[in-house]
């Protein structure tokens, strides 16, 4: 990933940059000490990470991340957990908290990493109108159509298609299923669940809504899949 980093203090701008040499998939492009400065770079369009520091002079990071109209991805930089919540609301990947270690710096890239790999897999996914699989039963095959599974539960080796109308069981591992159905209309929101999120209801607490069907979502996950899935198409904020 190329990415960028933006912070008014040039020691940070530096202890960030040696951090992004530890690591195999981060290519730092380059670094600048406003946002003001970093922004007809950002313009080139080839930016794929920005690590950006809110409490900026003339323009925090917040402003400015709003103000761009196709945004990298971006990891927040503060001194401050109280714009966590302003951070998610702008899908940020993660928000790292001044002094920065590299095990935290680590873990935020990883998470910027694992979605920009999603990104690319999204955009290699068969048309959408393209839905039809087959399945196997028995010695038979039969048809269905991806849009219509609600979600699919893990047994071991076999796994549990979940309709509207029937329940079909098929061997197959959930991994194998997951990696089958196109990334950005599933979701894996438990070791045991993936879910169709077209079809989710109601996302409360630690659980899932599927046809009124309760489904739980795992702590690690459960952030991801507000990122990912609720923000993107929150009409209130």
């Amino acid at each position: 990933m190329r990415c960028i980093i933006v912070d008014d203090e040039p020691l940070l701008r530096q202890h960030i940059a040696e951090m992004t040499e530890q690591v195999d998939f981060l290519e730092l492009v380059d670094t600048f000490p406003s946002a003001l400065a970093a922004a007809s770079r950002l313009q080139q369009g080839d930016i794929d990470l920005i690590f950006l520091d809110i409490n900026m002079p003339y323009l925090n990071g917040i402003d400015f991340l709003e103000s761009l109209e196709n945004p990298p991805l971006c990891i927040f930089i503060t001194a401050y957990s109280e714009y966590a919540l302003e951070g998610f609301r702008l899908q940020a990947i993660d928000y790292l908290l001044k002094p920065i270690v590299f095990q935290r710096f680590f873990q935020a890239a990883t998470k910027a990493y694992q979605q920009f790999v999603q990104r690319s897999k999204t955009l290699q996914d068969p048309s959408p109108n393209d839905t039809m699989l087959f399945v196997r039963q028995g010695d038979a095959f039969v048809k269905i159509s991806w849009t219509d599974i609600l979600y699919a539960e893990s047994m071991q080796n076999y796994t549990k298609l979940h309709f509207k109308e029937r329940t079909l069981t098929i061997h197959q591992t959930m991994l194998a299923l997951e990696e089958a159905l196109p990334a950005n209309h599933f979701f894996r929101i438990h070791k045991s669940y993936l879910v169709n999120v077209n079809h989710i209801d109601i996302i409360s607490g630690g659980r899932v809504y599927i046809a009124e069907q309760e489904l739980p979502i795992s702590r690690t996950k459960r952030e991801e899949l507000l990122q990912n899935v609720v923000f993107k198409k929150l009409l209130s904020r």
